[in-house]
C-alpha cells in the first residue's frame, strides 16, 4: 500500500513537521532526471525496433540499478540512490501517481460497448485466460521454496498472489501491437482488445481481493468476505449511479467552466478520490482509478482532446518514471544464482503455457478458428505494465522479497518482448470474410464522414421561423444519430435606464422562456436525447453565443437574418461574426417564411418531399450531401443531387457537343460518387446533370420546377469588406429561392 512520505518526516521541536531538507530535494530531482533521460531514451531505442516502448523503460531502472549501474560504479549508484527509507518514500510517491495515472489512461481507453458486442466469445476467452493461469499459478506459488517467500507463513496469500501476476495481461502492448499493425479494427483486434480490457477488470478485482488479505495479515472466510463484498458494492455503485454523477459533474464543469484543462483537473479529483475510497475499504487504490477512468471515458462531456493529454503527459513522464523507478529494484545478479535461474525460468514457462493454454481454449469455445486462437493466446500471454503494478504492490505488501519481484518483472519483460513477433505471425494468417470486410469499409466511410462525427449542436435562438424551421431540421438528424442538443437564448449586457430596468429584464425572461420552449417543441426530440436550455448573457450576443461554442460543440446551428441593410447583405452583424469566428462547423437557415416583429409566431410543421443538393464535388459539398441524406432518412424525402455545367467555360471548342461528352462523363462520375454517401445514409438519391450560362439560375430553375422543399448548400467561408461571403452563388440562391434554404460550413 501507499507510504506516506509526511510519516517519515521528523518533527520539529514546536511540534512543526520540518521541511524537506535540501540535499533529499537535491537528490529526488536528479534521480527523477537520470531515470527519466535513461527511460525515455531507451523506450524511444525500442519502439524505433519495433518493440514496447515499456520494454526500455524497464530496463532504464534495471540498468540504473545494482544490475550494472551499482556493479560498475557502487559508490556514485549508492550517492544517487541511496538506501534511505526517507529518501525511497519520495520517489515511492511519484512512482504510484505513474501508476494511478496510468490506469486512469487504461480506463480512459477501455470501451464498454466494445466489451458487450463481442460479449460471450470476449468472456470465454478472459474466463479461460485467467482461470487456467490462475490454477497453474496457485500450484506454482504452492511448490515453490521458502527463500522466494518474504514470509513462509504466509504461502497461502503468496499463492495467491502469484496467481493473479499469472492472470494479468497487458492491454496497452496488446493495442499497440494491434495499432502497428493496423489490426484494432478487424474482428480479431476488437475480440482481443475486448477479451484483454475484461481480463484486466477482472484481474483488478482480484488483485484489490489478495491485497485486502495481504493487508489484514490473515486469511479466514470474515476477511475474504469483506474484501469480495467491498469490490462488489464499489463496483455496482460505480456502475449505477456513479456512472451519472461522474458524467454531471464532467457536464457542470464543462458548462459553468470550460475549457480541457478544468475537464483534467476534474477526472483526476474524481480518480484520486475513487483511489482514496478503494484504500480506505482495504481494496488496491489502483482498483478506484482504473474504474473511473472507465467512467470518464464513457462521458460525452469528456473530450478526446483532453484525453490524448493526458496520456501525453503520463507517457512523457510518470509512466517512465514509474517503469524506471520498478526496474531500479531489479537485481539480475540475483537472476545468475542457479536456484533462482531454474526457478525463473520454470516460472515463465508456467505463466506462458498457461496463459496460452487459457486462451486458446476460450477461444475455440466461443467458435474461432486455429490461427485465432493462437492469435489470443500470443495477444494474452503479453504482462507489460500490468504485471509490473501487481509486482510493485506485492513488494510493498510484503508478499514478495527481491529475487521474486526481479522474477516476476522479468517474466513481463520477456513475454512483452514474445507478443509482438508472435501477434504478426498468427494474425497474418486470419482471413477476412466478407462480413468483416464490409463492416471495416463502413467504419473507414464512417471516420471520415462530416454528419458522423457531430455529437454536440449549438442553437441560439430568438424564437424566429428561421431558427424554428433549423430545430426541425435537428430534431431529424437527432433520430438518425446519437447527438446533444443546447438551446442558447443570448442576452447583451447593456442596461436600460433605472426605471425600465425591472420591466424590460421580466420582459426578456419571457421572452427567453418562450424562444426556449418553441425551439423544444419544434425539434421534436427522440426520449433519450439530452437536451440543454440555458440563457446567458455578455458584452454581446454573438460573444456569448461564441463563447458557448468553445465549449467542444461540433456543429452550431442558426437562424438567418430577415432584416435587409442598405448595403443589402444577407445576414446581420451577429450572424456574420458567429459564421466567421466559429470552431466548429456551422449551418446557417433561412425559411423564407414571414416574421412578425415582437412576438414568436410558432411555424408549421414542415412538410419535406424533396430536398436539393448542388455539388461540384468539394469536401463542403459532400458535407451538404450527408446532411440532406440523414434529414430524408428520417423524413423520407428524396435527396435531389445536381450538378451544372457551366457553358461559357467550354464555349471556345469548336463542337459543342463533342466538347459536352466529357464534362457530362465527368459530371455523372461526380455524382454518382456524392450519390453513394447518401446512400450509405439510407436515402433515396436521384442524380441531374444540368447545363446553362449561370448555374444560380439553373439550380433556381431546377428548384421551382421540381417544387422542391429545401435546398442544402455546402460552401467555404470568404470575407469581403469585413463581411462573411458564400461566393455569388450561394448568395443569389439564398435570397431568391422559393422554398428555404440552409448553407453549411466548415472551420
Amino acid at each position: 500500500m501507499l507510504v506516506p512520505v509526511l510519516a517519515a518526516q521528523k518533527v520539529a521541536g514546536d511540534g512543526l513537521i520540518k521541511p524537506l531538507g535540501h540535499h533529499e530535494l537535491l537528490l529526488v530531482l536528479v534521480q527523477l532526471s537520470l531515470l527519466l533521460l535513461v527511460a525515455r531514451g531507451l523506450g524511444e531505442l525500442m519502439r524505433r525496433i519495433n518493440l514496447p516502448p515499456v520494454v526500455g523503460e524497464l530496463l532504464a531502472g534495471v540498468l540504473l540499478g545494482p544490475s550494472l549501474f551499482g556493479l560498475l560504479l557502487p559508490d556514485l549508484q549508492a550517492l544517487i540512490f541511496p538506501k534511505s527509507q526517507e529518501q525511497s518514500n519520495l520517489l515511492s510517491v511519484i512512482s504510484w501517481l505513474g501508476v494511478l495515472f496510468l490506469l486512469i489512461v487504461t480506463g480512459l481507453e477501455t470501451d464498454l460497448k466494445l466489451i458487450l458486442r463481442k460479449g460471450k466469445t470476449a468472456l470465454l476467452i478472459s474466463l479461460g485466460g485467467i482461470i487456467v493461469p490462475f490454477i497453474t499459478g496457485f500450484g506454482l506459488g504452492w511448490l515453490l521454496p521458502d527463500s522466494f517467500l518474504a514470509d513462509p507463513e504466509k504461502r497461502l496469500v503468496f499463492s495467491l498472489f502469484i496467481a493473479t501476476a499469472m492472470s494479468i495481461s497487458a492491454v496497452p502492448v496488446i493495442a499497440k501491437v494491434l495499432m502497428d499493425l493496423n489490426l484494432i479494427r478487424r474482428d480479431i483486434g476488437q475480440v482481443t482488445l475486448a477479451a484483454g480490457m475484461t481480463d484486466d477488470t477482472i484481474g483488478w478485482i482480484l488483485l484489490s481481493v489478495v491485497s485486502g488479505l495481504a493487508s489484514s495479515g490473515k486469511f479466514d472466510f470474515g476477511t475474504i468476505f469483506h474484501s469480495v463484498s467491498a469490490a462488489i458494492l464499489f463496483l455496482a455503485i460505480a456502475f449505477t449511479i456513479g456512472r451519472t454523477i461522474v458524467d454531471q459533474i464532467l457536464r457542470w464543469v464543462d458548462d459553468y467552466v470550460g475549457g480541457i484543462s478544468a475537464s483534467i483537473s476534474a477526472v483526476l479529483i474524481l480518480s484520486l478520490s475513487a483511489a482514496a475510497l478503494t484504500h480506505a475499504l482495504g481494496l488496491e487504490a489502483a482498483l478506484g482509478a482504473f474504474v473511473l477512468g472507465i467512467l470518464a471515458g464513457q462521458s460525452r462531456r469528456f473530450s478526446n482532446e483532453a484525453g490524448h493529454l493526458l496520456e501525453v503527459f503520463t507517457a512523457a513522464f510518470l509512466a517512465p518514471i514509474f517503469f524506471a523507478s520498478a526496474g531500479l529494484k531489479v537485481n539480475l545478479l540475483t537472476l545468475l544464482v542457479p536456484q533462482t535461474l531454474i526457478f525463473g525460468l520454470i516460472v515463465l514457462v508456467v505463466a506462458c503455457v498457461g496463459k496460452f493454454t487459457g486462451a486458446y481454449i476460450g477461444s475455440r469455445v466461443g467458435g474461432l478458428s486455429h490461427w485465432e486462437g493462437l492469435a489470443m493466446g500470443s495477444g494474452m500471454n503479453a504482462r507489460g505494465a500490468m504485471e509490473i503494478v501487481v509486482a510493485t504492490i506485492g513488494l510493498s505488501l510484503g508478499v514478495l522479497n527481491p529475487q521474486m519481484y526481479s522474477i516476476i518483472v522479468m517474466v513481463a519483460i520477456v513475454t512483452s518482448l514474445m507478443a509482438p513477433p508472435l501477434l504478426r505471425w498468427c494474425l497474418s494468417n486470419v482471413v477476412m470474410s466478407d462480413e468483416e470486410a464490409q463492416r471495416l469499409e463502413q467504419e473507414e466511410q464512417d471516420s471520415r464522414s462530416f454528419i458522423k462525427q457531430i455529437q454536440r449542436v449549438l442553437i441560439p435562438t430568438s424564437g424566429g421561423p428561421n431558427i424554428q424551421l433549423a430545430a426541425q431540421l435537428v430534431g431529424y438528424m437527432a433520430h438518425q444519430n446519437s447527438i446533444e442538443v443546447t438551446s442558447l437564448y443570448a442576452l447583451s449586457d447593456k442596461q436600460p435606464q433605472k426605471k425600465a430596468r425591472r420591466t424590460a429584464t421580466q420582459v426578456k425572461d419571457t421572452a427567453a422562456e418562450e424562444a426556449l420552449a418553441s425551439i423544444a417543441e419544434e425539434m421534436q426530440l427522440p426520449a433519450d436525447t439530452t437536451l440543454q436550455t440555458k440563457t446567458e448573457s455578455g458584452r454581446s450576443k454573438a460573444e456569448v453565443i461564441l463563447n458557448e461554442a468553445n465549449k467542444n460543440y461540433d456543429l452550431i446551428v442558426l437562424g438567418a437574418s430577415e432584416q435587409m441593410r442598405p448595403q443589402k447583405k444577407l445576414f446581420n452583424l451577429l450572424v456574420d461574426r458567429v459564421v466567421q469566428e466559429a470552431p466548429c462547423a456551422t449551418m446557417v437557415v433561412k425559411s423564407h417564411l414571414p416574421q412578425p416583429k415582437g412576438e414568436i409566431c410558432k411555424i408549421a410543421q414542415q412538410k419535406l418531399t424533396k430536398i436539393l443538393v448542388p455539388t461540384v464535388g468539394t469536401e463542403y459539398s459532400k458535407n451538404a450531401v450527408e446532411m440532406a441524406s440523414t434529414i430524408a432518412a428520417q423524413t423520407g424525402a428524396l435527396v435531389m443531387i445536381v450538378n451544372v455545367i457551366n457553358l461559357p467555360q467550354v464555349e471556345y471548342i469548336l463542337y459543342e457537343q463533342r466538347s459536352l461528352a466529357p464534362a457530362k462523363e465527368i459530371a455523372r462520375d461526380l455524382l454518382e460518387q456524392q450519390a453513394s454517401i447518401g446512400r450509405n445514409l439510407d436515402a433515396d438519391v436521384k442524380t441531374y446533370i444540368l447545363q446553362g450560362n449561370s448555374p444560380e439560375k439553373e439550380i433556381l430553375k431546377f428548384a421551382q420546377a421540381e417544387e422542391v422543399d429545401l435546398i442544402i448548400l455546402g460552401s467555404n467561408i470568404r470575407m469581403v469588406t469585413g463581411r462573411v461571403f458564400f461566393g455569388h452563388r450561394v448568395d443569389v440562391i439564398l435570397s431568391k429561392a422559393h422554398c428555404p434554404v440552409a448553407v453549411i460550413t466548415a472551420p
